[in-house]
């Protein structure tokens, strides 16, 4: 019998190198491996997953998928392994014209972010209502577009459960151009607006975004996971072999990735002071710091699933077990949700 052939969809990130490469090879699957690239691939594999089901499994925003799971109206179905992860404090930008000096002032002003609902915007926001006591209510948002003009992406998100104040950036200028001309007094997202760097009135609002982001890490266990990966629910149901098989493929992969990266005798990226970052991340994260599974994000799921509630994009929260269909394997525990052993 001929492996099942499946599409998938991803970023080319360090981790999925050896499935890219054929190097793992997840059990019984033939795996067409199709990398997207970048925040703007990221989108792409998003709009086509979530409006048609595109592919067969895909590399898709936590935000999207749990809300429409939370809506009950999600073609797709996820397993506990997370491409994405990233902080999200170096990605706040503000004008310095605008008085904004601390967290607190954003509250009466005016905030770019490219999608409302998306997830890096849900986990920022989360971090200045329970960190900074920032009221997001006092906030209006506009969203499009960070380095051009009109709307980012073509996202299938939901009407949220409380109206806000939210407007679409319609003014024929992209939000860095608004940003500049302090038409908007901030701006956070999944990228730097490209004014930072060349204007000095564009600054970070949290220049020492690396020590409040390992300050945070350390309180609360809290590293946000940004993508899952989802499969078609007719493909998982017709095949329900494939989570496993897959979840166990992306741990071999992960971690053959982690070896390399702790090789120095030839640095793997162009990190200059790869060895003391290694030493950082050894301090700070006491192992791996980039595990799948439910059990070591129950965290992090746990904090996105509050956010997503307080910030009205999902009507109540969900048992985090929920979010993932049961996954028996190599790398699992006996209760078949995914913890690594």
């Amino acid at each position: 019998m001929s492996d099942l052939e499946l599409t998938f969809a991803c970023g080319l990130y360090d981790r999925m190198l050896a499935l890219y490469r054929g190097d793992i090879k997840p059990t019984g699957i033939n795996l067409r491996f199709l990398p997207m690239d970048g925040s703007a691939g990221a989108r792409e594999i998003f709009d086509r997953m979530g409006a048609r089901q595109e592919f067969d499994v895909a590399e898709m925003s936590s935000s999207e998928y749990i809300s429409h799971l939370s809506a009950s109206k999600s073609p797709l179905v996820a397993i506990p392994v997370f491409p994405s992860r990233v902080f999200r404090h170096g990605m706040v930008t503000i004008n310095a014209k605008s008085g904004i000096k601390s967290p607190k002032d954003l509250e009466g002003k005016r905030v770019g972010v490219p999608i409302y609902t998306m997830t890096a915007g849900t986990w920022i926001r989360g971090h200045l209502q329970h960190d900074y006591g920032v009221d997001l209510s006092k906030v209006h948002w506009v969203q499009g577009a960070v380095n051009k003009p009109g709307p980012h992406g073509h996202p299938s998100t939901l009407p949220l459960h409380k109206p806000i104040s939210l407007e679409d950036n319609d003014s024929g200028k992209s939000l860095n151009d608004l940003l500049e001309l302090n038409e908007i007094q901030a701006l956070v997202g999944t990228i730097l607006p490209k004014s930072y760097g060349t204007n000095p009135d564009i600054v970070r609002l949290f220049p020492n975004y690396r020590e409040i982001e390992k300050d945070l890490y350390r309180r609360t266990k809290i590293f946000p996971i940004m993508h899952m990966i989802c499969i078609r629910k007719d493909v998982y149901e017709r095949y329900p072999f494939i989570v496993s098989s897959l979840f166990d493929a992306f741990c071999e992969s992960k971690n053959i990735a982690l070896a390399k990266m702790r090789d120095l005798g030839t640095l793997q990226y162009m990190l200059p002071w790869m060895t003391a970052d290694l030493d950082e991340i050894d301090d700070v994260f006491g192992g791996d710091p980039w595990p799948y599974g439910i059990e070591p994000n129950r965290p992090t799921l746990e904090a996105l699933m509050t956010y997503l509630h307080d910030q009205h994009i999902i009507k109540a929260k969900m048992p985090i077990e929920d979010l993932f269909v049961p996954t028996y394997g190599r790398f699992q525990s006996k209760t078949g949700r995914g913890t690594i052993l």
